[in-house]
């Protein structure tokens, strides 16, 4: 007997639907699968016939054959465990009371045990996302999956345990309540805020800006100048996450099996890969191309503590992610497309030993040594860095006096208000904040006054800037100016934009 159902594949975030197709006829006893399937589809055989002997089922001494439709779409992971067994009970007759209607807009998904229990399944959150935009109407997933997936609205998702318990739903013995969509309380205080850090307000000030335009930061400063620590509290000042970035970010962390209990990701992504990381594991990639750091950081923070201590190799391959806000793996089964729109934050030495331009340490370094240092990062890659800071230590009389440093819920609101002014601006134009403004968008919105021009030309010069890092004076001036809430770039808001680049001063020597 013929049977056929649905399940879903992934390429990357695109999925496709797939058809289940099983054919049992009387033969040589035989488990053939075909139509692409990769090594772990090929290794559910065993696991489905265990499964269904161990769910007191006899399984057919016959001749199986599966097929995954379409087959030049090739099938990966071990989410197909359940539709093809599925398949094989539809075949022998086991589920006899189907409401065929139904089957047909059903999708199946999930990993067998050979007890026949029904194993939490890596990318059930894609999957179902991809599902209700096929418009598929019901999804049987892992009861262990079932968290994760409890946001998505408009689909009927039923989580089951077992293979026995997903018979004797099918066949209609029994009731399985649907999941049923849960409120979502995003994250909003956290353990860090920027009032624990005294003195540095320069420094906050650029993050503020930085935060509230999207723009990659660099900061440069000499060993326990509070670098790390600023860069981590970067987190308490940006924009709550929204359901649409937090169902997105889930998207892509549910691939990569790098999901908590509560399932979907509830507070905007801070990673911060060691220097010794592999390229793969910062941009992607590997036999089964899986999302790299670059892609886990999306709608989030990436950050790279010391950036001339990672691997040349790394910085540059950082180039597309940081401009495309996308990285594209391609391999013979297909191209696979993740995005990665994250806010990179970086930190660095000015020289080997640390302390050049310090001004209580001296510095041990040649100026050979310290070019050489510097040299590891290209200046492609510092162009991409809207803000370059430079952070001094701070000083003891400012460590013990009882100044009240600004907090993180007091910036966040001006950021929040700077990042409502640019999704309204912005709205139709498919970005979100200054910094991804194209070249032929800043010069619609960054409209400057004649003295703000006359400060740009001269800054120009005496920087030696590129084109590219000419844009990223006038995106940083945008934000600045938003934050003031003028519609026009004035001189104030270039001088302070300018302001930085002014770490320049290390980078050019």
């Amino acid at each position: 007997m013929l049977s056929k159902i649905k399940s879903i594949s992934l390429t990357g975030l695109e999925g496709n639907l797939v058809e289940v197709q099983t054919d049992i006829r009387n033969g040589i006893p035989e488990f053939e699968i075909v139509g692409l399937p990769d090594i772990r589809v090929k290794e559910s055989k065993k696991r489905i016939e265990s499964a269904i002997r161990n769910s007191q089922i006899e399984f057919p001494s016959k001749k199986i054959l599966i097929n995954l439709a379409p087959a030049n779409i090739r099938k990966e992971g071990s989410s197909f465990d359940l539709p093809i067994s599925v398949g094989i009970l539809m075949s022998i007759g086991v589920l006899c009371n189907l409401n065929y209607s139904e089957i047909v807009n059903t999708v199946f998904i999930g990993e067998l045990s050979l007890d026949g229990k029904i194993n939490r399944t890596n990318g059930v959150f894609a999957m179902c996302e991809e599902a209700k935009e096929l418009g598929i109407k019901r999804v049987i997933i892992p009861k262990a999956n079932s968290n994760e997936v409890s946001v998505i609205n408009g689909l009927d998702i039923i989580p089951v345990m077992t293979l026995c318990e997903l018979i004797k739903y099918l066949n209609k013995e029994i009731i399985i309540e649907k999941e049923i969509e849960r409120k979502v309380e995003f994250i909003k205080e956290y353990s860090m805020d920027f009032a624990d850090i005294k003195g540095q307000e320069n420094v906050k000030r650029a993050l503020e800006v930085a935060s509230a335009g999207g723009h990659n930061v660099l900061m440069v400063g000499s060993p326990g100048s509070g670098k790390t620590a600023l860069a981590k509290r970067i987190l308490t000042i940006l924009p709550d996450l929204t359901l649409e970035e937090a169902i997105e970010t889930t998207k892509i962390h549910s691939i990569s099996a790098n999901l908590t209990r509560e399932g979907l990701i509830l507070s905007r992504p801070f990673r911060m890969p060691h220097h010794t990381a592999p390229i793969k594991s910062i941009i992607g990639g590997g036999k089964l191309p899986m999302p790299g750091e670059v892609s886990l950081a999306h709608n989030g923070i990436l950050f790279f503590d010391e950036l001339t201590e990672y691997n040349r190799v790394v910085l540059e391959a950082l180039r597309e992610p940081l401009e495309e806000k996308e990285i594209t793996i391609n391999r013979l089964s297909g191209n696979y497309r993740y995005p990665c729109n994250f806010m990179f934050v970086t930190s660095m030495n000015p020289c080997p030993c640390g302390y050049y331009g310090d001004e209580e340490k001296d510095c041990k370094c040649t100026q050979s040594e310290i070019h050489r240092y510097l040299s590891k990062i290209s200046g492609s890659l510092l162009d991409r860095i809207d803000i370059q800071i430079e952070v001094k230590r701070t000083k003891i009389e400012k460590i013990n006096s009882n100044f009240k440093s600004e907090n993180s819920r007091k910036i966040k609101q001006r950021v929040n208000i700077a990042r409502k002014i640019q999704n309204e601006r912005y709205k139709n134009l498919g970005i979100k904040s200054n910094s991804e403004l194209t070249t032929r968008l800043i010069g619609e919105f960054c409209n400057i006054d004649d003295e703000a021009n006359i400060l740009l030309q001269k800054a120009f010069k005496m920087l030696k800037l590129s084109v590219r890092g000419y844009e990223r004076i006038l995106k940083v001036a945008r934000t600045i100016a938003d934050l003031d809430n003028e519609k026009i770039i004035n001189a104030k808001h270039i001088a302070e934009a300018v302001q930085y680049r002014s770490i320049d001063k290390f980078l050019n020597k």
